[in-house]
């Protein structure tokens, strides 16, 4: 049997050339508007635009008085060794979220970015699957608060991979649309 090659995000047609990170800040250079906090305050979900739009100050202005990270979901590239989730080789923030959350999905949710995303290039299907419950800010009575700050701290502690694999994501790319 062969040996599987992961395509890098550069050799995608359509895809960013730089790995992205599917829950950046606005203001971070390159981002783009994923999605659209939808659903109730006990229950946030994150529907994904069809084509993310580059931010800017009418996009921004367009959540009116709250927050735009209340109501918009962002990507940008990653910040790499900039940002206080990544240990110079994963994202930890992507395996919390694996490990801590629970799956809101069965079948993989479209995703513009995903061939370039670091948490599915990381953790796979199983990141796809929770990512409709990441909500940048979520100041209500969500079911899914708690669990979500405990995520996002990057004080908790998260399990040793074993390695680094993008087999199984190369495999399961190949049979979604893009």
């Amino acid at each position: 049997m062969g040996k599987l090659r992961v395509l890098q995000p550069s050799e995608l047609h359509g895809v960013p050339a730089r790995i992205q990170c599917p829950s950046a800040r606005p203001e971070m250079p390159g981002s783009l508007l994923l999605g659209l906090v939808q659903g109730s305050v006990e229950q946030p979900r994150v529907a994904f635009l069809d084509q993310p739009q580059p931010v800017s100050e009418e996009i921004l202005a367009l959540s009116g008085p709250v927050s735009p990270t209340e109501i918009f979901r962002f990507a940008a590239p990653c910040s790499g060794n900039a940002c206080q989730h990544f240990d110079g080789t994963n994202c930890r923030l992507a395996t919390r979220i694996v490990e801590r959350l629970p799956a809101a999905v069965d079948a993989l949710p479209e995703c513009a970015i995903r061939p370039a995303c670091r948490w599915w290039l990381q953790e796979g299907a199983e990141a796809c699957r929770r990512c409709p419950l990441v909500v940048t800010e979520s100041y209500g009575a969500a079911e899914i608060a708690e669990p979500l700050r405990v995520a996002a701290d990057p004080e908790t502690p998260v399990r040793e991979p074993a390695s680094l694999s993008l087999a199984g994501a190369s495999t399961e790319l190949s049979s979604q649309r893009l």
